[in-house]
Order: structure tokens, then sequence, then C-alpha cells
């Protein structure tokens, strides 16, 4: 369903993948027993400090990401940790937009919250290096870095990376061998990949300033008109 929708949307390929329900806390917020991922247009993709209209979105969360962007080609079928970070070229810190169409989640179902894509909207996407840091992100304790997410700079919420599987990797080579990489022909060198929320998602009511902040990461922000 995911790859007929990206081909009616003319996103296929598509500019990448968001995986959710990574972290245990996804998990039981979604009433899910494992990960589940879906795909990713270049219209929904922003750089960090973009602004975004609040009316836009059907009642718009936000969720506290890390991100890559891949350097090669993953086939699609089995993988390992070590195989996708070896394809990964650039991680950074990502905020997720999503959206709650759905009602009763549990009338809704499983199946069809995977088909339209596990509520994603839209993703603003940190820089790999700033002014804050400009090292490589293969010498960090990339389990260990701990995220949070403000909404007009006061906390809501935070997580450490080892949520995400254990290790973010072992996220990226879960969606390389998943049924929805094999639906598009595995992930392509590019592409952009969330690798999931290190918290369940803080839904918003107005408009705001979102910031997502992963040090020594760059920070991500976007803000809601």
């Amino acid at each position: 369903m995911q790859h007929a929708l990206a081909q009616a949307l003319g996103a296929d390929p598509p500019a990448g993948f968001k995986i959710g329900a990574t972290a245990t806390r996804m998990q039981e917020y979604l009433g899910l027993s494992g990960p589940a991922a879906g795909f990713m247009s270049a219209e929904g993709l922003h750089a960090s400090g973009t602004v975004l209209r609040f009316a836009d979105f059907h009642k718009p969360g936000v969720e506290c990401e890390v991100a890559v962007r891949l350097a090669r080609d993953l086939p699609p079928g089995p993988c390992t940790a070590e195989a996708a970070a070896a394809a990964v070229g650039d991680f950074f810190a990502a905020i997720e937009v999503v959206e709650n169409r759905y009602g009763d989640l549990a009338a809704f179902g499983t199946p069809s919250l995977i088909a339209d894509q596990v509520f994603h909207a839209a993703a603003v996407l940190g820089a790999p290096t700033g002014a804050e840091w400009d090292g490589t992100w293969r010498s960090l304790d990339i389990p260990a870095l701990a995220g949070s997410l403000a909404i007009d700079g006061a906390e809501r919420d935070r997580g450490v990376a080892a949520d995400l599987l254990g290790h973010p990797m072992n996220a990226l080579a879960w969606l390389a061998g998943s049924a929805v990489a094999a639906a598009f022909g595995g992930l392509r060198a590019g592409q952009v990949v969330l690798l999931g929320s290190v918290t369940p998602p803080v839904w918003l009511d107005a408009p705001g300033v979102v910031t997502v902040a992963f040090p020594p990461l760059p920070p991500v922000q976007v803000a809601f008109s």
C-alpha cells in the first residue's frame, strides 16, 4: 500500500524513510510489538530553522529523533548493524512532525496505520556539524547520546539513543531487512532515514518553536506560525 501511495504521489523512489516504534515507550504508546516504517517524500523534508504553518497540519505533534543520510545503497534483505553503519554518510538530530489523523487508533488498526506511514507528516533535519561541534559522528558514543525536546524553550521530554533498539544502527539494519524496504527495492544513497523517536509524540495545541538537541550534535529547530 505504501508503494502504491508513493507512486500516486510521484514519490517513488522516496526521499527517505521514517522508522516508528523503535523505542519501548513508543511501542507501548502505539500498541505495537516492534518497529514499523514509512516512506518520506522530498516535499516533506525541511532544513533546521524552517517555518511551517500550524494550520497546514491536522492535530500536529513533534518527536525527538536522530537521523542519517545514506552514502551507499543498502539492498533489501538481512543486514547487520555494522553493515548499516558502513552505509551511513551523515548522522544528525531531527524533528519528525506527525499528525493524529486516526481517531480511535485501536479501531483503525495496525495495518492501516503502517499503510499511512505511521503518523508521518514532515521532517526537519539538523546539520551533521556546526559551530558547536565539528567532529565525526563515528567518534561518538552513539547509544549514550541524550536527546531533549523543548517547546518555546521549555523542555517537554527527553530520552537516550540507546532506547532505539539498543543502538540507532540496529534500527537502520532492521529497516534494510523490512517489508517496506523490500517494496521499494532497498535503501538508496542520498536517502534520509529517521531512526526513531526517543520520546512519545508531544502534541501541539498552538503555534510555537520546537527545538530538539542531542549534544554535541547541532540542535534542530522548527517554528510553527
